[in-house]
């Protein structure tokens, strides 16, 4: 059953601003249910969309926009909802929700329970199966995130049957709410997650959460209609710039895929808008090819695009709804999926239909045969006794005869009326649990009718004042409001195409030649058009100068994401010209084998080589010691020779060996006492210092000895002149002077009033 075209609905969310972003001004301003204008300084951009969704809006506001989704997919429909936008604009709230409050559950949880409730009303006739499964893209390697090891590669296969599929994927048949609940949450603690600075919990990957409906119901003629719908709920990584989330490393390799991976959803659906492009780029990334059927194939898609109010993203804001611009022009075609080829309900069904009939091939109609004596009969016995009299017997004889007949005749009587009193009391005690048994099942019924009649009573309460049950009124409530919400769902859609229409005519209009009765009449005409061309044009504009800005910063951070990938590059290469030797090399790109599909290169046997051998641990070989030991060298080591070469290879049990010695003790020296004294004297703080021992000083000028023979400084044979000092004046002693200091007479008179013998230290003043 092939549907109608459907154009991918597209809802704008804006999140509430958060931290930082409440002191600063905010760029996005709602002007109405389904339009928005987003102002920074002069630049002013609208758009309108199929729903616009303010900060005040709450989860059931936004599920209320793609309940019809969830119905669609019970009825046979496949359907799609993702969140895009920038990294911290609110997707994996919208899609998964917080838990801490119920009322915060996202899209993925009241999808299952509108499932499940939509199930729950197909009646007896229809069965249901739910099907669950969840993996995520990370660096473009797929995961299985309900797989005990959720780090494992998966791969991506295709045939012509079921389409583009996930090989080795968990798929878990789910029961109830809970169990799905269950499942989601052990599978959303697996998801790659990462910090950064724009967001402390920031998703690392795309998550893909599917859930498969399969349903079988019986048909008046009586034959078994098979639908099936699939619903995949997807959690888009947001896109960053490196200059604001500031990501190294792991963080940058991360967001490079991330951005790539977008950047290919953006060129799929610029080739489907255009309609010119007879190649759609789906194999350029792997989340393109799993949501190649929710682009322009069999699905019906909603997208939820994210934003944040700040003006601080700005540029990312308008990013977006530029991106969501492009994909509501983008046109799928969904239709029912009916009899699906090796659809897992019917392999049920035949499964089921083969036990029966073993059952059936096993199992014999059987008859019950009656019970001879029955009890409450008693049977009598009469016994035929033929009595041939024999020529020649005495009377006597035959007289004994009869009596020991009757006797014998008795006792079979008392015997037989023995089992009749027993069979009749059997029947009595029969009858009395008879009885019993019947009054037990009188009071259940009893019982049962007490219940009904409660229940009755219980039902009578739920009667309103105008006589309709309560129950029934309240469910015909929800249909109507239901059958409300798709009417207004529709009045919208249909005053969203007139109002293009509109617009388009208002086009039209304006490329019209029209006559005109007065010059007046046509400069006005006009200069009305003129000013909405001009209008038009400034918009175009100001979208061309927009679209260069965001290409010189997308080229930007292209050139900064290259320069740090080159310097990773140049460092990985320095590491392996350097301690690689050139022959291992080659033997590696020898070996080395480009995958295709998985676009990287692989080593065969990579498990066994290299240090993923060695980091098990080198092996023993010998039980106590790390490395081959000869019993000599043990005998030495234990008896503790010598020679360090058979002691432990510990060096901690090593002795140190100390160099020859190639110094002198210290051997104080004796100071001259004069010496001392005047150090002593020296360091004194006291106003008058007289300098003992001035007669050992020796002299520092020249001085005359009888012999003829002048020396200085008392360093050479004479009489020394003691006490002498250089007059403060600094006039030069005479001749005559060291002539009378010569003789040695034990007063100086005249020289110690030329030169006192201590003038002290000066005192500071």
């Amino acid at each position: 059953m092939t549907g109608a075209a459907d154009k991918i609905r597209v809802i704008v969310r804006v999140r509430p601003a958060l931290g930082s972003e409440q002191d600063s001004a905010q760029a996005v301003d709602i002007t109405g249910d389904a339009s928005l204008a987003i102002t920074r300084g002069r630049s002013n951009h609208n758009a309108s969309f199929d729903a616009v969704l303010g900060p005040d809006a709450t989860q059931a506001d936004v599920f209320e926009r793609v309940r019809d989704m969830a119905a669609a997919v019970v009825d046979g429909y496949n359907a799609t909802i993702f969140a895009y936008g920038q990294t911290g604009s609110g997707k994996t709230f919208t899609i998964t929700g917080g838990a801490e409050r119920y009322q915060d559950r996202g899209i993925i949880p009241r999808s299952i329970s509108h499932i499940f409730a939509q199930a729950s009303k197909a009646g007896a006739e229809a069965l249901t199966t739910v099907q669950i499964s969840y993996l995520e893209i990370y660096n473009e390697d797929i995961r299985d995130l309900l797989a005990k090891n959720a780090t494992q590669k998966l791969e991506l296969k295709e045939n012509s049957d079921s389409g583009v599929y996930v090989k080795d994927l968990s798929t878990y048949v789910v029961k109830s709410v809970k169990e799905c609940d269950k499942l989601r949450e052990f599978g959303h603690k697996n998801r790659k997650t990462g910090a950064t600075l724009m967001n402390a919990d920031s998703s690392r990957s795309h998550a893909i959460f599917t859930v498969t409906v399969e349903q079988c119901e019986t048909m008046p003629d009586g034959h078994a209609s098979i639908r099936m719908g699939k619903l995949n709920m997807v959690d888009l990584a947001g896109s960053e710039r490196q200059s604001k989330t500031g990501a190294t490393g792991d963080r940058l390799k991360e967001a490079t895929k991330i951005n790539l991976s977008l950047s290919a959803l953006g060129n799929c659906i610029s080739a489907l808008v255009d309609g010119k492009s007879s190649h759609i780029p789906y194999r350029d990334s792997k989340l393109t090819r799993l949501l190649q059927d929710s682009l322009g194939g069999n699905t019906k898609t909603v997208m939820i695009a994210n934003m944040g109010p700040a003006d601080y993203n700005y540029d990312e804001s308008i990013s977006t709804l530029r991106y969501a611009n492009r994909a509501k022009n983008i046109q799928n075609k969904p239709k029912i999926n009916e009899d699906p080829k090796d659809a897992m309900l019917r392999e049920f069904q035949e499964e089921i239909q083969r036990l029966r009939d073993q059952l059936n091939a096993a199992g014999g109609g059987g008859g019950g045969g009656g019970v001879p004596g029955a009890p409450g009969q008693d049977r009598v016995v009469e016994r035929e006794v033929v009595v041939e009299k024999v020529v020649g017997v005495s009377e006597e004889e035959v007289e004994r005869i009869r009596r020991e007949l009757e006797a014998q005749r008795e006792k079979e009587r008392q015997a037989h009326e023995a089992a009749n009193q027993q069979q009749r009391e059997e029947a009595q005690r029969a009858q009395a649990a008879l009885l019993e048994q019947q009054a037990r099942a009188e009071e259940e019924a009893r019982r049962v009718q007490e219940t009904e009649a409660k229940l009755k009573e219980l039902e009578a309460k739920l009667i309103g004042s105008d006589g309709k049950n309560i129950i029934d009124a309240h469910a015909q409530q929800e249909e109507e409001l239901k059958r409300a919400r798709q009417e207004l769902a529709s009045r919208q859609e249909q005053e969203a195409r007139i109002a293009r229409e509109l617009q388009e005519r208002q086009d039209e209009l304006l490329q019209r030649e029209e006559k005109y009765s007065s010059l007046e009449e046509e400069v006005e005409a006009k200069t009305r058009k003129l000013k909405k061309l001009y209008q038009k044009y400034k918009g175009a504009q100001q979208e061309v100068n927009d679209l260069q800005e965001e290409f010189q910063r997308e080229r930007e951070d292209m050139l900064e994401t290259v320069r740090e990938l080159t310097r990773q590059l140049k460092l990985k290469a320095l590491v392996i010209d350097n301690f690689i030797p050139p022959e291992e090399q080659s033997k590696i790109e020898q070996r080395a084998e480009w995958d295709e599909e998985l676009e990287e290169w692989k080593v065969a046997r990579l498990d066994m080589a290299g240090n993923r051998v060695e980091g098990e641990g080198r092996p023993q070989a010998s039980r106590h010691a790390r490395r081959p030991v000869s019993v000599h060298a043990r005998i030495a080591n234990m008896l503790g020779g010598a020679n360090p070469r058979f002691r432990s290879e510990n060096v901690l049990g090593l002795d140190l060996e100390m160099p020859e010695r190639t110094t002198q003790d210290y051997e104080e020296v004796a100071v001259n006492p004069s010496i001392q004294q005047a150090i002593q004297d020296a360091l004194d703080d006291s106003e008058e210092l007289a300098v003992g021992g001035a007669e050992n000083l020796p002299n520092m000028y020249f001085s005359y000895d009888p012999d003829g023979q002048s020396g200085g400084g008392g360093s050479r044979g004479g009489t020394k002149r003691r006490g002498s000092r250089k007059p403060k004046s600094g006039k030069a002693r005479s001749p005559v002077d060291d002539l009378d200091g010569a003789v040695g007479a034990p007063t100086r008179t005249h020289a110690e009033e030329l030169y006192p013998s201590a003038r002290g230290l000066v005192p500071s003043r």
